[in-house]
């Protein structure tokens, strides 16, 4: 059995050279997973754009069926936030074409920070670190200042998570 050659030997002719060791970084799973939220959370605001652009000259109609619909199906389950999303979306109807434009942006740095977290890009570790670590002492402080919510715990403990689960990832490739 002949021994494998070493890339600085000369080959024979006609020999291609053996590929090298895959050096690229590849992304972990957990950090795929947190790119792939990043994408459900960009097409989400695509879908808000969607219904915004469809229904801006009918929002305030469509949002108070929504609500029943949602208050008769769900009752008070997240009612806040939905009252919330009402209420942002009323002000968005008044000036839907500034409010489509933040969609869109949002919705790309979404998508940007997804496309740098599955292809190991050291940028959208730090962008995401940062991104959703500013976060944590708002909904803390949403957590004290405000009447006690469920979702709102949700949000935090998923935000912590993922800044946890990235910056662990950070301290693996050494860029910390």
């Amino acid at each position: 059995m002949p021994e494998p050659k070493l890339p600085l030997e000369p080959m024979a002719t006609g020999e291609r050279p053996s590929p090298m060791p895959d050096t690229e970084h590849t992304a972990s799973e957990s950090v795929k997973a947190v790119a792939i939220y990043e994408i459900i959370k960009g097409s989400a605001a695509l879908m808000a754009a969607g219904a915004l652009w469809l229904w801006h000259m009918d929002l305030t109609n469509w949002l108070g069926r929504f609500a029943e619909t949602w208050q008769r199906h769900f009752g008070t389950l997240l009612a806040p936030q939905v009252e919330s999303i009402s209420q942002s979306a009323e002000q968005a109807s008044a000036h839907w074409v500034y409010f489509l434009l933040l969609i869109f942006a949002y919705a790309a740095l979404r998508f940007i920070e997804a496309y740098g977290l599955w292809h190991d890009k050291t940028w959208a570790y730090w962008f995401c670190v940062i991104g959703y670590g500013i976060f944590i002492p708002i909904e803390l402080y949403y957590l004290i200042a405000h009447p006690f919510d469920w979702f709102k715990v949700g949000v935090l403990l998923l935000n912590v998570t993922i800044v946890i689960v990235v910056y662990r990832n950070m301290k693996q490739k050494g860029l910390l």
